[in-house]
Order: structure tokens, then C-alpha cells, then sequence
């Protein structure tokens, strides 16, 4: 049998939708979006599986870890979503290591997605095979972009003065690539849903703000993605990640974390997020 129709049989027997939070410049957030993603499908109910193609990274690798090691610490019954780390495999041959990863990841997706309502795939801060095969299986790609002219950069490239696109970025090619990978792959016309998450939103209107939502918005008519607020800059996300936690784990009262009126803000941003990008967990049977 064919590596091609491995990869079809395995997604065959994937039930789960698969969600991949992508882009090839590192510190855009994509671990912290990961995690909120997991435990907002969580508190809906769903079945929740995640798989870390950055595992030489390891951000989120050590944030499920910080999480099970803090609910042991309090005592807590925090949901922890199914978890798997995979390392991009090592051959002398090029072609041989692109087609272990390959295999790696259809395994990996049929194993997690088997039993899970939602599959969530934390990808590399870079252009590499194991990104690109894991793109490949999205239903949803979701790309954090913090809200400067200097992370659009990894979209397209854009007119200083008019905004006007110039061309799309290696990034955006790539996409366009495996969304044709994956319908042959599939066999079918439908490939899917990209969204575009502006992080690091500031809490005051200023004129970068108003110039990357005109800059976006010929940006996603040409590239083909629509747009969704993520979330402001708070230093309350990089003091969850020591603990494993998510802003919607903060009204546990054995989170150990006073609540202020920030908190309840950007706790709000997750659920403003998931009301936008359209993701919720299936109905009881």
C-alpha cells in the first residue's frame, strides 16, 4: 500500500475535526491559543485531543505538562486533553525523512482523532515538512498574527504607502499548496476554513490599528481568509503558562489566581473567538 493511501485510510478513520494553529514566525501565540482552544471545546463538553509538531520547541509540550503537574499539586480535576509530541524524523536521505513524517503524522491523527471530537495541531515557528504535512490535515487553520505591520509580513507583502498587496509571502503559498494537497489527497473539491487571529490587539484605537484592518481586509479578499479579534496583550498569559492554565480556568477556586476585572476581559476574548471562528462542540447524543 501506498503512502498516499495510508494517509487517506487514516483520515478516513478520523472522526475528530481537526484544527492546525499555524505560522512560520515564532512568538505569534500559537501554544497559548492552542491551550484555550483545548480547554474552551473542553468546558463545551467535547472530547479534546492535541498533537505538538513543534515537540524541539516543546511550548506546548511544557504547558500540558505544567498542567498535570499543577492539578496533582492542588488537588484540581482540570480537564487535560489527549496529548502526543512528535519530532521530525532523522534520515541521511531527504525523501526518507520527508516520508517518515509523513506516515508520523497520518498515524498520529488517526490514533488522537479516533476517540476525539476536536484534534488541535500545534505546528513549528517555521517552514519545515512536518509544518507542511501537518497543515495538510486542517479542517480550520487558524494563523495567530500579532497586530503589527512587521508579523503581516509572514502573509503578504504590502504597499507602505497605499496598503495595496504586492505579492503573497512564501507562507501564504504554502497554504494555497497543501489546501490542494489535501483535496486530492481527500478526494474532494472541499479543502478549508482559514482564519487570520490578530493577537496582541492593544486596548487603545491608534492609527496601526486602522491601517492593518485596511491592509487585512484587501489582504483576505486576495489570499482567502477571513479575519477574528484574538486577544490583547495581558501579562496574565505568560503567568498561566507556569501553571498550565487557561483564563477559563480561573473561576476554579483552587486555581490559586485572584480574579480582576482584566481577567474577566480576556476570559471573554476566548468566547468572543470561538463565537467567530464558528467551533462548537456537538450536541449530546
Amino acid at each position: 500500500m501506498s503512502t498516499a493511501d495510508e494517509e487517506s485510510q487514516s483520515r478516513a478513520r478520523t472522526r475528530a475535526h481537526v484544527i492546525v494553529v499555524g505560522n512560520q514566525k515564532g512568538g505569534s501565540g500559537k501554544s497559548t491559543t492552542v491551550m484555550h482552544l483545548c480547554a474552551a471545546l473542553m468546558a463545551g463538553g467535547a472530547r479534546v485531543a492535541c498533537l505538538d509538531l513543534d515537540a524541539d520547541q516543546g511550548t506546548l509540550s511544557r504547558y500540558i505538562a505544567n498542567r498535570r503537574a499543577y492539578a496533582q499539586k492542588k488537588g484540581l480535576q482540570l480537564p487535560i486533553p489527549g496529548f502526543e509530541a512528535l519530532e521530525a524524523a532523522k534520515h541521511d536521505a531527504r525523501a526518507d525523512a520527508d516520508a517518515a513524517d509523513r506516515a508520523a503524522v497520518a498515524d498520529a491523527v488517526a490514533r488522537l482523532g479516533a476517540s476525539a471530537d476536536f484534534l488541535v495541531i500545534d505546528t513549528p515557528g517555521a517552514d519545515s515538512n512536518l509544518s507542511r504535512v501537518g497543515h495538510s490535515y486542517a479542517d480550520t487553520l487558524i494563523t495567530p498574527l500579532n497586530d503589527s505591520f512587521v508579523d503581516l509580513d509572514v502573509l503578504a507583502s504590502i504597499d507602505p504607502e497605499t496598503y495595496e498587496v504586492k505579492h503573497p509571502s512564501r507562507y501564504a503559498e504554502m497554504v494555497f499548496r497543501v489546501k490542494m494537497e489535501k483535496a486530492k489527497r481527500e478526494g474532494t473539491n472541499r479543502t478549508f476554513d482559514w482564519i487570520v487571529m490578530r493577537n496582541r490587539l492593544g486596548q487603545l484605537d491608534s492609527k496601526n490599528q486602522r491601517a492593518m484592518e485596511i491592509a487585512m481586509e484587501r489582504l483576505a479578499k486576495r489570499i482567502g481568509f477571513r479575519t477574528a479579534r484574538g486577544f490583547s496583550e495581558r501579562v496574565i498569559f505568560r503567568e498561566l503558562f507556569l501553571k498550565g492554565l487557561t483564563l477559563l480556568d480561573l473561576r476554579n477556586p483552587g486555581a490559586d489566581v485572584r480574579m480582576n476585572m482584566s481577567h474577566l476581559a480576556a476570559r471573554q476574548e476566548v468566547r468572543d473567538l470561538m463565537i467567530e471562528i464558528g467551533l462548537t462542540p456537538p450536541a449530546p447524543a
